[in-house]
């Protein structure tokens, strides 16, 4: 049954409308994502079994623990009523089926599947870990909510893998979850085990883990690109680089599971792959940069090519689970400073744990392999190669300055101890005539080409930055003189949805952004609407594309308020606003308040700041470009249930966008409210996909 959409405006002032409206999309970016599907190859014989009425065993493991071990069982899969455990390894691991509480969204996200009755059935897969024998043990969790299951209340294979790096849980062959242990099980001289025969009616182990290798599937997968998260209930994008490479843009992220709460709290960050030539075809990769060993987590870098060779630079981030002394990076700090450059160390070499800055090489663009070399301590390495050709390094995270060096290898020393001054992850990029440094969440420098590193100007402190709501962004020149903005989003924690938009030069150095039009999510059509009353509102589906155009008075100013409305039984405590003001050229998010009144919002150059993270959910944009004259403004608006709320993106004529994040959000009315302003061409376009009945 179609939704019939009621529109009405709140003005202020006069009002024109149209009956002019954007056409409905029919090309939809997406990428076509790697097989989710893989191949357990049990070469030799179970160590013990559980089977034919047998419910408990015990058996003899091996001493080693570096092989792993591989549990594989047959399950029955039911509601559960209380927690039980359907399988037990005493000290060592247990599996349990349990109701999850469906606000409870720390970490594994489990409420982003729910059933009909909005429960959150789970099913787990605990681990008990010791870093060194006869120590402290801490457990380790692998889990789903079952809902995400096809047939959540039914027969399954369950296999679960401890590696030494990784520890997983496999559902009918797919993987559904993973994180990176420290430390190994320990297993009684003489084990035992058990299973709940109510569920699992076979179960098997191994010792070493099995073989896990991915397979092949008839059926691809496409799934739209812009606000893309990994498939999964717990997995989001972490910071992004990129370049544009013989014809194609490659983009690599830190793929992040449970908000940066992998790997005990460390993160368990690697680099995963995707690339297209045309932004509308995209193709995921294997992951370029993987975790196989547990001293390894990491941390961002860049992609670059050097003599021929096409590299992803990259930080071990090993200071994060060994203290200092244990690592490598005495040693390198030592060298540094008898040599006034740093060495060059091999991973394989080390007597300590290796940390510092190391890098992948890929011979056909797809396929990376680790070099093993450590050539800085910097733990963020932003390496690039000017335009003069030198090779040049931006040192972020346990360093800092720019660097310089003939050989990737090692023999880099500092030629700016002073810049860039701030900002983690810092990128460089180059637009007719202008230097430019972004780092970080907030830090932007310019300077004129030519001119030294003295000359970069603070454009956040002169409020003339394209910063909206992007995280660690990378900038990228494509085909065509075009040149990209990507990054992710912040939501709940540390990760979150990919975002790619267009930048736009507006002269004088000075930059915006917009949409990138091949990215616009694809809609079903949209609808045009007339002013009826100024007291009623529009119902709107979930997820949307609101689009107006706004024509000033000349000399007046003028301001426009969307508010963005729940449920009325939901009331309107978590409603929101966007707001334009002509007067002082600027637009801001704000939480709209139960009188229906609304904060003012500082700018980054006033300070705005929300755990840390600038530009999350409510702050302001100023000095905006082209609204001197009509203009038009979209708004997308897409809810679901893994963010638990919605993004919005805000275009301001075409020259600069804005990201919000609004938790717990799910809109269903809008209201628009005008002031010495007309506003025409009013339509919503329902996203392909995501709209409410």
């Amino acid at each position: 049954m179609k939704r019939i959409l009621r529109y009405s405006v709140m003005f202020l002032a006069a009002i024109v409308c149209s009956r002019t409206y954007l056409p409905a999309k029919g090309n939809s970016a997406g990428i076509e994502l790697v097989d989710n599907v893989w191949n357990m190859s049990y070469t030799g014989r179970p160590l013990s079994s559980l089977m034919k009425g047998v419910s408990e065993t015990d058996f003899s493991a091996p001493c080693d623990m570096t092989g792993g071990f591989t549990v594989r069982m047959d399950v029955s899969l039911s509601e559960p009523t209380s927690e039980r455990k359907i399988l037990e390894m005493p000290g060592v691991m247990e599996v349990l089926l349990r109701q999850h509480n469906p606000l409870d969204r720390n970490m594994q996200n489990y409420p982003a599947y729910r059933m009909p009755d909005g429960s959150v059935p789970v099913l787990e897969a605990r681990l008990w870990l010791c870093q060194e024998a006869g120590g402290d043990t801490r457990v380790m969790t692998v889990g789903i909510p079952l809902a995400m299951l096809d047939e959540p209340f039914g027969k399954h294979e369950i296999v679960l893998t401890f590696s030494g790096a990784r520890w997983t849980m496999y559902v009918d062959n797919m993987l559904l979850d993973n994180d990176f242990p420290i430390g190994y099980p320990e297993f009684p001289n003489k084990s035992s085990w058990k299973i709940d025969k109510a569920f699992v009616t076979n179960s098997e182990l191994y010792f070493p883990a099995v073989v896990c290798e991915r397979g092949h599937s008839a059926d691809k997968t496409i799934v739209p690109v812009q606000f893309w998260t990994p498939p999964g209930h717990n997995t989001w994008v972490g910071d992004v680089v990129s370049i544009f490479h013989e014809g194609r843009y490659h983009l690599f992220y830190l793929y992040d599971r449970r908000g940066h709460q992998s790997k005990f709290g460390k993160g368990g960050h690697y680099f995963e792959h995707l690339s297209t030539t045309d932004f509308i075809n995209w193709t995921e990769h294997e992951a370029a940069v993987p975790i196989d060993k547990q001293w390894e987590t990491f941390g961002t870098g860049t992609p670059f090519v050097r003599d021929g060779r096409f590299c992803i630079s990259y930080g071990y981030h090993t200071t994060r689970i060994y203290p200092y002394e244990q690592t490598t990076l005495p040693e390198e700090h030592d060298f540094l400073e008898e040599y006034g450059k740093t060495g060059s160390f091999r991973v394989s070499d080390c007597d300590k744990v290796p940390a510092g800055s190391s890098y992948s090489v890929s011979d056909d663009g797809v396929n990376f392999r680790k070099t093993g070399v450590l050539f800085h301590p910097c733990e963020n390495p932003s390496v690039f190669t000017d335009s003069t050709g030198r090779l040049m390094m931006y040192a972020n995270y346990a360093s800092k300055g720019t660097w310089t060096s003939n050989d990737l290898d090692g023999g880099w020393h500092c030629v700016n101890k002073d810049f860039p001054l701030g900002g983690d992850c810092t990128f460089p990029f180059s637009w007719n005539g202008y230097d430019y440094v972004i780092g970080g969440f907030t830090s932007l420098w310019s300077k004129k080409s030519g001119e030294p590193d003295s000359a970069y100007r603070d454009l956040v402190a002169e409020g003339l930055d394209f910063y909206d709501g992007t995280g660690v962004p990378t900038i990228t020149r494509i085909f065509d003189g075009r040149y990209v903005m990507a990054g992710w989003m912040w939501l709940k924690a540390w990760g979150g949805p990919l975002v790619i938009h267009e930048l736009v030069n507006l002269g004088n150095g000075r930059i915006g952004n917009k949409w990138m039009e091949e990215l616009v999510p694809e809609t079903s059509g949209s609808v045009p609407h007339a002013v009826k009353s100024l007291s009623d509102t529009l119902d709107v589906p979930s997820s949307f594309i609101l689009s107006f155009e706004v024509i000033p008075q000349e000399n007046v100013g003028g301001s426009l308020t969307v508010s963005f409305l729940q449920e009325e039984s939901r009331g309107v405590q978590d409603s929101f606003v966007w707001n334009l003001d002509l007067s002082e050229n600027r637009a801001s998010y704000s939480t709209l308040m139960s009188d229906g009144s609304f904060a003012r919002q500082k700018t980054l150059r006033e300070g705005v700041t929300r755990s840390g993270i600038s530009l999350r959910s409510d702050y302001a944009v100023e000095n905006l470009a082209g609204t001197d004259t009509a203009f038009t403004v979209r708004i997308l608006v897409n809810f679901q249930d893994k963010f638990d709320g919605c993004v919005t993106d805000a275009e301001i004529a075409g020259k600069r966008t804005m990201l919000s994040y609004r938790e717990h959000l799910e809109v269903s009315r809008l209201r628009l409210k005008a002031e010495n302003v007309s506003v025409t061409k009013i339509s919503v376009s329902p996203l392909t996909g995501q709209s409410s009945e």
